[in-house]
C-alpha cells in the first residue's frame, strides 16, 4: 500500500514537471509564434548572458548594498575587449579563465 502510493506520487510529480516543459514546444511546432514574440526572443540570450556576468561580478546580501568583486571586474574588462575584438567565444572564455586565475594567484 505504502510503496504504490509513493510510486503514484512520483509519477504524478514527473507528469506535472514534464507537461509545462513539453507543451510550449508542441504549440510552437504546430502554431508558430507571433512576430512580436520572435523579436522579443532575439534579445533573450544577450539578457541572460548580461545577468550571469553581472551576478558574478557583484555580491549581495539582504539589507545591504551589493559589493563588487574587484578582481573579477579587473578580469572581465579585458575579457570583454577580447570577446568584442576577435569575436571568438572559445578564445575569450579561455582568455578570461586564465586571466582570472592569474589575478587570483597574484592577489
Amino acid at each position: 500500500m505504502e510503496s504504490s502510493y509513493i510510486l503514484k506520487a512520483i509519477a504524478l510529480a514527473a507528469l506535472v514537471t514534464w507537461l509545462p516543459r513539453v507543451i510550449p514546444f508542441v504549440l510552437v511546432k504546430y502554431r508558430g509564434l507571433p512576430d512580436l514574440v520572435m523579436r522579443f526572443l532575439r534579445f533573450l540570450p544577450v539578457t541572460i548572458i548580461f545577468v550571469l556576468i553581472l551576478s558574478s561580478l557583484t555580491q549581495g546580501s539582504v539589507g545591504h548594498f551589493p559589493s563588487f568583486k574587484w578582481v573579477d571586474i579587473f578580469a572581465a574588462i579585458p575579457t570583454l575587449y577580447v570577446a568584442f575584438r576577435y569575436r571568438n567565444l572559445l578564445g575569450s572564455v579561455i582568455f578570461g579563465v586564465v586571466l582570472l586565475a592569474l589575478l587570483r594567484f597574484l592577489w
